[in-house]
């Protein structure tokens, strides 16, 4: 009995060491695909947002320290990424922050926000949501999407009706709560810009 015990468990190791060595080389194989996949999907983000840019440069940031500020200003939102926007001859065009909005209906929403020097929202880029089909997911829509582009506002607003200044958003029928996310998540954006990064110039 105990020598069959002793076999079906040298077995079952023997097992899960050839099982841990192939996800080892599969994770090998698949991982440069993934980052080049995740690298080229956050570029597209970052041009979709600041489409006069030549390049886009990184900024180093305390992401501790950024997200501790932006919850000081009520804002349920991390920064994630920081990255300034240049033209060709390398000036400086504003900055994308990307944030990840952690009040959507159906979960975290991630998206990048392009900002001018002077405070002008260029609008923003989509790059993980789980919204609701039909609903919540409608924040990728130009219909919804646009009204923050081109904006110089301190702060957006979401109204339910047709908006009445340029602060304000209309929000998507029947999806109240992401819409406000992705205007905190704006908001959070500008906010950093404002506060960490120089402000409007």
């Amino acid at each position: 009995m105990n020598k069959k015990i002793v076999h079906d468990a040298l077995i079952l190791t023997a097992f899960t060491l050839v099982l841990g060595l192939i996800l080892g080389i599969v994770y090998g194989i698949t991982k440069g695909p993934i980052d080049q996949a995740n690298e080229k999907a956050k570029n597209e983000a970052y041009k979709a947002v600041f489409s006069e840019a030549d390049s886009f440069n990184q900024q180093e940031y305390d992401k501790d320290e950024a997200n501790q500020m932006i919850s000081d200003a009520g804002y349920s939102d991390t920064i994630d990424d920081v990255e300034q926007a240049v033209d060709k001859s390398g000036n400086a065009l504003g900055y994308v922050v990307t944030v990840t909005a952690k009040d959507g209906s159906q979960g975290s929403i991630t998206f990048s926000v392009g900002i001018k020097n002077d405070g002008t929202v260029n609008g923003y880029s989509i790059t993980d949501i789980s919204e609701t089909p039909g609903l919540g997911m409608k924040a990728k829509d130009e219909e919804f999407s646009g009204q923050f582009a081109g904006k110089q506002v301190e702060a957006f607003t979401v109204v339910k009706q047709t908006p009445a200044s340029e602060d304000q958003i209309e929000a998507i029928t029947g999806s109240t709560i992401t819409s406000k996310a992705m205007a905190n998540g704006c908001n959070a954006a500008i906010y950093y810009f404002q506060n960490a990064l120089g402000g409007a110039q």
